[in-house]
């Protein structure tokens, strides 16, 4: 399985549009930098089609070390959570066939 990197979408946007290499790569930088100020200010980013980031705060907990099973405090803390839209999971379940026997 390949990675999807800031390069390669940059390299698409380029090609797709025919903008330069630089106006691509900034193009795309300017979209993760939108999606992460809106995230720092604890805003919900929505795209259409594709899904939602959403900020939640997670409190602290009790945790066990499973080599261990020494109990371990986890700190409370602020992780960025996504729900893919309804058409994205159809997509993603469409390309690997879920539910067909095998």
């Amino acid at each position: 399985m390949n990675a999807t990197t800031r390069q390669s979408l940059a390299d698409l946007v380029y090609k797709e549009l025919g903008i330069s290499k630089v106006e691509a790569s900034n193009f795309i930088d300017d979209i993760f930098d939108l999606i992460s100020f809106e995230l720092e200010k604890k805003n919900k980013v929505k795209i259409a089609n594709f899904g939602a980031f959403n900020i939640r705060e997670k409190k602290q907990r009790i945790g066990r070390n499973p080599k261990t099973k020494e109990d371990k405090v986890i700190s409370s803390r602020t992780v960025i959570t996504f729900k893919p839209s309804k058409i994205l999971k159809n997509k993603i379940n469409k390309a690997f066939n879920v539910g067909e026997n095998i």
